[in-house]
């Protein structure tokens, strides 16, 4: 089996910090989509699309 080279490890790093900054921005919308302002924007954009006149 060979050595681990000095980048051991970096891709499991990676996949850990692209998981928190998910996270993070998950946590971000839903705080914004609980404003009851952005709610009713985006009930009437789909009310819009739903009508068919």
């Amino acid at each position: 089996m060979p050595e681990p080279g000095p980048d051991a490890g970096m891709a499991t790093a990676e996949y850990a910090m692209a998981t928190l900054a998910a996270c993070g921005f998950a946590g971000l919308l839903i705080v914004i989509l609980r404003s009851d302002e952005v709610r009713e924007m985006l009930l009437g954009i789909v009310r819009q699309g739903l009508s068919l006149g």
